[in-house]
């Protein structure tokens, strides 16, 4: 019972509906995100792809914590981050502003679709390589930039300057027609930091226990209070900062195992 003539055990029918729900609702958002910037509502597209990120970040949470942990989650999942994370935010860039570059010349044209093409194409490498080192890589870091961060720091430059303009208002409120340049540079960037061997910290192993110090809280009291403010510009904001910690991260990290070296050459030559 419950094997073949072979001896092997047969595969599970069934998956397991929560994780798997989560996964399908992130998708959904990436879908409807698509779907909005072909309709002309960029702010509402950028929105769904954060949506799309907080259930992203549900269904791995809820498969640990409730056992439901699966191969076929672990494809599925990969699959709606492509959606999400890397069809959603490179076709919202080109709706929005790339596919207009061709008012300066074809040539401009044929870059706004190259750029948005990297940009899904990185997605789908850093995914990838993602999937092959599942159980091997190091958890406390990422390498390359996540999908769900790089379309974070695109969608937000588009909801901030399609709300208020780069600045805010008035002489330096950068509006769309100003950053027609600019956005297929943060379409490459974004694609080539996530098939780069940059180190980024993943918070997957944060807090390591259920006590962390006070300066915490405060700290996440005015995190919302900037985010009730002025959500688009102060998502904006941590997205650049994240994606500058990586090179950072990783230049320290090679700093330090030099220093390392030298000590250990240092201590080598006194013998």
């Amino acid at each position: 019972m419950g094997e073949t003539s072979t001896g092997a055990r047969k595969p599970p029918r069934g998956i397991y509906l929560l994780p798997n729900l989560f996964t399908t609702c992130a998708m959904f958002a990436g879908f409807y995100a698509i779907i909005a910037g072909i309709g002309g509502h960029y702010t509402d597209a950028a929105i769904a792809v954060f949506i799309a990120g907080i259930f992203d970040s549900l269904d791995g949470r809820v498969a640990r914590l409730t056992g439901t942990q699966s191969e076929f989650g672990v494809q599925y999942d990969s699959l709606s981050d492509l959606v999400s994370f890397g069809l959603a935010p490179a076709l919202v860039l080109y709706t929005w502003s790339l596919s207009a570059l061709k008012a300066y010349g074809s040539g401009w044209g044929k870059l706004g679709w190259a750029a948005a093409f990297i940009y899904t194409a990185c997605a789908a490498l850093r995914l990838a390589r993602f999937n092959t080192q599942v159980g091997v890589a190091d958890k406390r870091y990422f390498q390359g930039l996540s999908s769900p961060a790089a379309a974070g720091l695109c969608m937000s430059f588009v909801w901030a300057i399609e709300t208020k303009g780069l600045f805010g208002q008035g002489l330096f409120g950068l509006r769309v027609g100003d950053m027609d340049f600019v956005t297929p540079v943060i379409a490459i960037v974004a694609g080539l930091l996530m098939i780069s061997r940059v180190r980024y910290f993943s918070f997957k192993t944060w807090p390591k226990s259920e006590r962390v110090p006070f300066i915490w809280i405060p700290v996440v009291i005015l995190v919302l209070a900037a985010l009730a403010v002025d959500t688009p510009h102060v998502l904006f904001t941590m997205a650049v900062v994240y994606v500058l910690s990586g090179p950072a991260l990783t230049l320290w990290g090679l700093r330090h195992k030099r220093s390392l070296r030298a000590q250990r050459g240092s201590g080598k030559g006194e013998e």
